[in-house]
């Protein structure tokens, strides 16, 4: 590093010309475009012009997704447990903390691009051989600058603020990750309701029969293994109830922690699934929307911008730098006469980076470290296109389903009703009386399951297609459009 000081007091008036030629170079030169690097570009990605699903391509989703869509669900019990999660939850308070520290980053960034002054007081005590001792007293203060003419601050108080904004899109991001973890688990739960309420009315007709039978073999119709048999299918049932129970219990827990509450303090009321939760209507929207509304893209991006203007800053390392220095202050051997003496000074520092293998070096990781993001940026966007694919496919192939499982339950009904006439006139044996039980179980099972994954995947599309968040441009800072 080559530097070349210019020194002046009172008594040598010829730097001020020195300093104005300075900065008159240093404006010419700054005047120079591409000297940090490119302007900030997207980054090129996979188009998409359309879902595969005919639902997902004729309105945006502006139009179709509310802030607070989780209301269409109708149950006012998931509203305050979303609303408790919001405020308590511990891992969007780390999120918000975050943002808070990216904020607070702007402002040290920002420091670069003020002066600093410094003041001070001291005595100096000195003796020599054949001589009093003598104590010179001194008090001044300095004032320094480096000018920022070719915004390498700049670039660093731009790079911060690109982080600032990435991080409150993360916070974006675990909202709407929040928001679906909650809504799943309490449908989860209501889920274990609806089938343990099934279960309890399967396991009283079951009883119902073991009564009917212990009659008959108490008359000699039947032998006792018949009775036996009816016995250890209440015991099956009661053992797949107890599992209910304690599946509901875990999910319960998990939903506690999402709402920042120790496990065991939460006990949700009981309530059947497709009784409490109504159906959501599909939102729709254009693939193009994910890049503007989805938090985690935006966050993403926000970081390629961030990438972009540090590089830069390493860019502008290459360049010549200007500092100012102005120093006022009193000296005198005694107290009384240092207010009789003034000092004054002003040095200005003109610094050319001639040899400096540090600077390369960081341009080649910043450029290295640009790249990196770009590519995490792609790959947060081709992700949630498939997210949202996925959650279409699993929707429309829901739904079919739903039709098919009503088709099959309405027919195991029919056929239940007659096999119990069939069993009053003993035309019938416990065998079948057991598997249309178990199939007609089976088919209110797979109909209830069908519905809650409905509703946890309508929850996913959301989510996928940014959850009501407002479109937002990574926009350029205001460096980067000179």
């Amino acid at each position: 590093m080559q530097q070349i000081g210019i020194v002046s007091d009172r008594h040598h008036p010829r730097p001020a010309y020195r300093i104005g030629a300075a900065l008159t170079l240093a404006c010419w030169l700054a005047g120079c475009t591409g000297l940090g690097g490119p302007e900030y570009q997207r980054p090129d990605v996979a188009a998409k012009d359309s879902w595969s699903q005919p639902q997902g391509v004729t309105v945006s989703a502006e139009a179709t997704i509310q802030p607070d869509w989780w209301t269409g669900f109708g149950d006012p019990y998931l509203n305050q447990l979303i609303e408790r999660a919001i405020a308590d939850n511990i891992d969007i308070r780390i999120l918000a903390a975050r943002s808070g520290v990216a904020q607070a980053g702007i402002d040290q960034a920002s420091a670069g691009l003020l002066p600093t002054l410094t003041g001070g007081a001291g005595t100096d005590t000195s003796k020599v051989t054949g001589s009093p001792q003598s104590t010179k007293y001194s008090t001044g203060a300095e004032a320094s600058w480096e000018l920022d003419i070719w915004g390498k601050v700049r670039k660093g108080v731009d790079a911060q603020e690109a982080e600032y904004q990435a991080s409150e899109a993360d916070w974006r991001a675990g909202y709407l990750t929040l928001v679906s973890q909650v809504g799943s688990a309490y449908f989860q739960i209501r889920q274990f309701d609806e089938q343990m309420e099934t279960q309890r009315e399967t396991i009283e007709r079951n009883r119902e029969i073991l009564a009917m039978y212990q009659g008959m073999y108490q008359e000699g119709l039947v032998p006792n293994t018949q009775v036996l048999q009816q016995q250890a299918e209440i015991n099956r049932l009661q053992n797949q109830l107890l599992e209910l129970q304690r599946l509901r219990k875990l999910t319960e827990n998990s939903l506690a922690t999402l709402l920042g509450m120790p496990a065991d303090t939460l006990h949700v009321p009981r309530a059947a699934l497709r009784r409490a939760v109504a159906p959501l209507e599909v939102p729709a929207g254009l693939p193009s929307d994910l890049l503007a509304r989805r938090p985690d893209i935006i966050a993403a991006e926000y970081r390629v911008l961030r990438a972009y203007n540090l590089e830069g800053q390493a860019r502008l390392a290459r360049l010549p730098s200007l500092s100012l220095t102005g120093r006022a202050g009193k000296a005198a051997f005694s107290l009384a006469d240092l207010l009789d003496t003034t000092t004054l000074g002003l040095s200005s520092l003109l610094s050319f980076p001639i040899f400096d293998p540090n600077v390369r070096a960081r341009i080649k990781v910043s450029e290295a470290q640009t790249q990196v993001v770009e590519e995490e940026y792609r790959r947060t966007v081709i992700t949630a296109f498939e997210e949202v694919e996925n959650a279409l496919t699993n929707l429309a192939a829901r739904n079919a389903q739903q039709q098919e499982l009503a088709s099959r339950r309405e027919k195991l009904t029919v056929v239940s009703d007659q096999v119990y006439a069939q069993l009053d006139e003993g035309l019938v044996s416990q065998l079948e009386v057991f598997e249309v039980e178990r199939s007609l179980l089976d088919s209110e099972q797979q109909m209830l399951a069908n519905h809650w994954q409905i509703l946890t995947d309508t929850i996913t599309l959301y989510k996928a297609l940014g959850g009501g968040w407002p479109r937002e441009t990574v926009g350029l800072t205001s460096d980067n459009r000179h």
